[in-house]
């Protein structure tokens, strides 16, 4: 069994990765009716070999390519070779894992500052003092 590399750390195994063969739109002569060469990819997340924190932001990151058993699927069809289109499918799953494994930064509470603040509260006088030069005076 062979494993593919995502990043130094996590690989996942070949078997995790189920890949079907149709008939593929597009160029392709004489061999467009004859010959599959677009390429289906099926990865099953819930039960893949990622740490549980990898999976999460992948399924987050995946959106629509996610069926609802969670598995992603991605088809290659960009190619009139079989294997050039298998080779683009494994590496767009490869880098959507990838961009997956890079966890979000925890962002810092921050007050605003006394300045903002008071910027902030000038700004409102000078409107209402616009809102009231427009309002109506009545005159003895």
């Amino acid at each position: 069994m062979s494993r593919i590399p995502i990043t130094p750390k996590i690989a996942i195994d070949d078997s995790e990765i189920v890949e079907t063969f149709i008939q593929s739109s597009g160029p392709g002569g004489q061999n467009v009716n004859k010959v599959a060469t677009a390429v289906q990819l099926r990865f099953d997340v819930a039960h893949s070999s990622l740490p549980p924190d990898v999976r999460a932001r992948l399924v987050r990151i995946a959106g629509h390519r996610l069926t609802k058993d969670g598995v992603i699927v991605l088809t290659g069809r960009q190619y009139r070779l079989q294997q050039r289109n298998r080779e683009d499918v494994r590496e767009r799953l490869i880098e959507m894992i990838r961009e997956a494994t890079i966890a979000p930064r925890k962002r810092k509470a921050t007050r605003p500052t006394r300045a903002s603040k008071e910027r902030r509260l000038e700004g409102k006088k000078i409107r209402a003092q616009h809102k009231q030069m427009r309002a109506k005076r009545i005159e003895d």
